[in-house]
């Protein structure tokens, strides 16, 4: 019989909008309206847990629409290369966010060290 979308939502923890979001960019496919209503099968539960893990893994929209396409015993090239992009990405974001949480810490401590004049923090902010 199948599940409504809502249903396929609740299993997968994102609202019926998601759904059809990821099915408007071809993410998901869409069945058949049977009976008045669309119901989805246990593949549309393992591709919208698929999207919802690739998105875990920092994957982008486009990225996670070509792994769907990909087939797992031929193409392990190509999904090796869009895993090296997105590590060379994190990559770049966690140097990114470790040179924020440092410049924060450096002023905390300022902050810290004095009750003289005006807060480091707050001045670092307003320039």
């Amino acid at each position: 019989m199948g599940m409504t979308i809502s249903a396929l939502a609740h299993s997968a923890g994102v609202n019926v909008e998601t759904v059809r979001y990821y099915q408007r960019r071809g993410l998901l496919d869409t069945p058949e309206r049977g009976a008045g209503m669309r119901r989805y099968d246990d593949a549309a539960v393992q591709q919208l847990s698929f999207i919802r893990s690739a998105q875990g893994a920092g994957f982008t929209l486009e990225q996670i629409g070509e792994l769907l396409h990909l087939d797992a015993g031929q193409d392990r090239e190509r999904a090796r290369e869009l895993a090296a992009e997105r590590i060379a990405a994190l990559d770049v974001k966690i140097a990114q966010l470790q040179s924020a949480r440092d410049a924060l810490h450096k002023l905390a401590r300022q902050c810290h060290a004095s009750e003289e004049g005006p807060c480091p923090i707050i001045a670092a902010f307003e320039r």
